[in-house]
């Protein structure tokens, strides 16, 4: 039985697409078998960050209302064999997805892959609803910001009042909290909250700290999960996230200034 994972926020551009990305890579990495469902009906961005948008000919809108099967949906990673991608409609609106609907192609792809990951829109409209509707796992992402904090607050009530497992009064979604965009000079300098001040809000498990980096969006840019970038910062702390999440002991890194060293101090570099 596949595990169905939803990224969520209340706040716009914090990252969820490109934690989608990265997370569905992570474990596919490991050889589990995942798939990654783009719920923002409208707009479709993870096809653009996964590199796969010239190849999709039907989307998640074409099998709910049985234009096309799942297997004519899903489009395959090209880089690994375990990792499908079910893109959005640019085209339909956000009520083309039933809650009927939704849950049927769920329950087909929970045949077939161990992970289902749900790249959840912002906010609290259809889309965003749906892709929580059947989770079992969230991961909240937030940026260290007041407004961005203050909107995963509300996202984590709904989280526990509006989904299946609340209204079955089964065991609650498991939360996890994911930093995105954290930059620790910015937090010495007062422009953004601490760490330990977002934990205090929020108070749920830290699954991970995404520090600020322009291999984001150079990989996005470039269509490949920044996961993949090795050598980064944000390739590093995603990859122990997946870790972490998969039960690994990890310490969190990329929390600290960086010393400078001698020529650093006298140069500026």
């Amino acid at each position: 039985m596949a595990r169905i994972i939803v990224v969520t926020s209340g706040k716009g551009g914090v990252g969820k697409t490109t934690t989608s990305a990265a997370f569905a890579m992570g474990l596919a990495e490991r050889g589990f078998k995942t798939v990654v469902i783009d719920f923002d009906v409208g707009l479709r961005n993870l096809d653009l960050i996964m590199g796969c948008e010239r190849r999709v000919v039907f989307d998640f809108v074409n099998v709910i209302q049985g234009d096309a099967n799942v297997g004519q949906a899903l489009i395959k990673d090209k880089r690994n064999p375990n990792l499908f991608v079910l893109p959005a409609s640019q085209t339909r609106d956000k009520d083309a997805l039933t809650i009927d609907g939704v849950g049927k192609v769920l329950e087909e792809l929970g045949r077939d892959f161990e992970y289902i990951i749900c790249d959840s829109p912002a906010g609290i409209e259809r889309g965003a609803t749906l892709a929580m509707y059947f989770a079992d796992d969230a991961i909240v992402v937030t940026n260290p910001e007041v407004s961005s904090v203050r909107d995963s607050d509300r996202m984590i009530g709904i989280l526990s009042s509006k989904s299946r497992r609340a209204e079955q009064n089964l065991e609650g979604i498991r939360e996890h909290l994911l930093v995105t965009r954290y930059s620790p000079e910015r937090v010495q300098r007062g422009e953004m909250l601490a760490l330990e001040d977002v934990q205090e809000i929020l108070s749920l498990d830290l699954i991970g700290v995404i520090p600020e980096s322009p291999s984001v969006l150079n990989s996005s840019n470039a269509g490949v999960p920044v996961i993949l970038d090795r050598d980064s910062s944000a390739g590093q702390a995603y990859n122990d996230m997946v870790a972490r999440y998969l039960g690994e002991d990890l310490p969190h890194r990329f929390l600290t200034v960086e010393k400078k060293g001698l020529l650093g101090r006298l140069f500026g570099g």
